[in-house]
């Protein structure tokens, strides 16, 4: 059995992927912009990256990554539309969502409560330059897993009638002592 980096609850289901031949960074940024996020909306969210019609803000590895409009929702400005980071992470979301279904988890208020992008060992190749020299062409390979949990009922909060006293120190309490009987006379 495979060990995950976090134990997930009872009521949760999971994926994952390892030596999955996607870019690491660009896989890390889409996986950052779903986490926390419900399932449904996750799948949405991909599939408009895709098509180029919502974009990934790129917030830690931005090093050369132009400007969007797109990534002003966000409250960033750089941002890109990986589709083969996004593919992959709609083939995990698609298991996750099945291994949900085989746990008798209502799939509508599925949370993805815990999303990692591991960096799996690098492929290496070589491409061959001026004067004979050969220099590697490395690939940056990734490890995915996705927890998802159900999404506990809101509680709505009860309206406090009682009036939290505030706690004064000596000064203030000397000072409500001095002030309190000229407010009585001055209403009088």
């Amino acid at each position: 059995m495979v060990r995950y980096s976090i134990e997930p609850k009872e009521k949760s289901a999971k994926a994952r992927g390892s030596y999955l031949r996607v870019h690491f960074k660009n896989t890390r940024e889409t996986a950052k912009a779903i986490s926390g996020k419900k399932l449904d909306y996750a799948i949405k969210y991909l599939n408009d990256v895709k098509e180029h019609k919502q974009a990934v803000p790129f917030r830690r590895f931005h090093g050369g990554v132009g400007r969007c409009a797109q990534a002003k929702t966000f409250g960033c400005t750089q941002g890109r539309w990986p589709v083969k980071s996004a593919e992959f992470l709609l083939g995990l979301l698609k298991n996750v969502k099945s291994n949900a279904e085989v746990n008798q988890l209502s799939t509508e208020n599925l949370i993805i409560s815990h999303i990692q992008v591991n960096q799996a060992p690098k492929q290496r190749r070589r491409t061959y330059r001026a004067h004979g020299r050969i220099n590697p062409y490395m690939s940056s390979p990734c490890h995915i897993e996705i927890i998802v949990t159900e999404e506990a009922a809101q509680i709505k909060r009860e309206s406090d009638t009682t009036k939290v006293q505030r706690r004064l120190n000596r000064r203030q309490l000397a000072r409500k002592r001095l002030t309190a009987p000229s407010q009585a006379q001055a209403q009088a």
